[in-house]
């Protein structure tokens, strides 16, 4: 089963994301870009969904009044997030059957989401967007392809799944969840590393 091959893979490579392998700013210049449309003053709550262990966006969450939360299906990476950060909660879950017990102003899936079997993105990213609160923000990663796509990756030692639905269908899913793109970007070109800010005004 895919889901538990992905949390054995990450419980094995959990420490890399604490150690000098891994870039401690990743992700963060796109996260700070995606806080900005959240308006000014209004407190809430933040979803970090594939939170892994390292806390590094946790600092740009709080500058904006926001209470964080995590969901990880790494039992190793939700042991090490909860120690690195013990006033986050952090589900041990597989969010795709795990159900947000409230609405959120600010969602992350970052590199996280293109785990998930190719047949439950549709369903998983229509979930999140549906939890966002009016005017929430939604950012996430992808593979930033023209169409479907699924491989096994063993780059990083275990073998890892990744899918995309691709760009049309990644487009489609936003505008049936009542929500706006605002911001796309191959951040990586030319490697196809697409990550999207999302808006939910309906």
């Amino acid at each position: 089963m895919r889901h538990s091959s992905v949390a054995l893979a990450y419980d094995d490579l959990a420490e890399r994301w604490l150690d000098e392998r891994f870039s401690h700013t990743d992700g963060v210049q796109q996260h700070t870009r995606a806080l900005k449309f959240l308006a000014e003053g209004i407190s809430g709550w933040a979803l970090n969904v594939g939170c892994g262990c390292n806390t590094r966006f946790n600092p740009i969450l709080r500058e904006r009044g926001l209470e964080i939360e995590g969901v990880d299906i790494s039992e190793r990476m939700v042991a090490l997030a909860k120690a690195a950060d013990p006033t986050v909660t952090v589900h041990h879950a597989d969010v795709c059957a795990w159900q947000p017990p409230r609405r959120y102003r600010f969602i992350s899936a970052w590199d996280s989401i293109w785990h998930v079997p190719l047949a439950e993105q549709r369903s998983l990213m229509l979930k999140l967007m549906s939890a966002l609160e009016m005017g929430g923000v939604f950012i996430f990663s992808a593979g930033g392809l023209d169409g479907p796509q699924e491989h096994v990756d063993s780059a990083m030692g275990p073998s890892v799944y990744y899918s995309t639905l691709g760009i049309p269908d990644l487009l489609d899913v936003i505008k049936d969840a009542g929500c706006v793109c605002r911001h796309f970007e191959l951040d990586q070109y030319p490697q196809r590393h697409l990550y999207i800010i999302v808006q939910r005004f309906a």
